[in-house]
């Protein structure tokens, strides 16, 4: 093996344990805020205010960093029925229109997405219709960066983002340009999952974009070993 793919597969590995600790993280996340939350309310008759929202935000995280680790993992799952009576050629091919499909869905939703959490970040949203032309041209009553979430009190190490983001004035809350952001973020990384899988198709390291049966294959090889015994 070669420096240059040796150095590919650390890099790849440190990026599949950063996201794996990411996903893992929120997961915890999740459990400790609800967990306290549950305690309070029936032992103290009390509760975070902030717990029901900050929970909401952090599954909105989970889902979308989920969805672009399942397409790098090919944990996705399918109905592979006609893949499995056609051709290897007529499978590659109906793998690689699938991926098309896919990477041009990806893109569209990343369009959407920046646009819709541009509205609250201070930056201009795309022009065209489907597809970026450019960027629109950004005026002072376009700024949304002072909007709020609802109950999560911001966190005094974020206070140096007021001067950027919202005029010198405080923020009470959590401006909302800072949970939003997972959606050009997730949309950004769905998207190149997509572009990655569609190139492993295209040079024949998989052959679809969902899960495969490995496992499947390995218990029954399994099985038929016990049989021979």
């Amino acid at each position: 093996m070669s420096s240059h793919h040796h150095k590919e597969s650390m890099i790849g590995a440190f990026v599949s344990e950063l996201e794996e600790t990411f996903i893992a993280l929120i997961l915890g996340a999740m459990t400790l805020i609800t967990f306290v939350n549950v305690v309070l309310r029936y032992g103290f008759n009390s509760g975070l205010i902030w717990g029901l929202e900050a929970t909401s935000f952090l599954f909105a995280w989970l889902v979308l960093f989920g969805v672009s680790y399942a397409v790098k993992t090919t944990a996705n799952l399918g109905v592979d029925a006609v893949l499995n009576v056609v051709s290897p050629r007529a499978r590659r091919i109906m793998g690689l229109i699938a991926a098309a499909v896919c990477v041009i869905y990806a893109a569209l939703l990343l369009k959407g997405a920046w646009d819709y959490w541009a509205n609250f970040a201070n930056l201009p949203q795309t022009t065209g219709r489907w597809f970026p032309t450019g960027f629109e041209e950004m005026k002072r009553t376009s700024y949304r960066s002072w909007y709020e979430v609802n109950d999560i009190p911001i966190p005094e190490i974020l206070r140096f983002i007021e001067p950027l983001m919202n005029y010198g004035d405080a923020y009470e809350k959590i401006p909302r340009f800072i949970p939003y952001f997972i959606l050009p973020f997730g949309a950004l990384l769905l998207l190149i999952r997509f572009i990655q899988a569609t190139i492993r198709i295209w040079t024949g390291v998989d052959e679809s974009l969902i899960v495969s049966h490995e496992a499947e294959d390995d218990v029954d090889n399994v099985a038929h070993l016990n049989k021979e015994d």
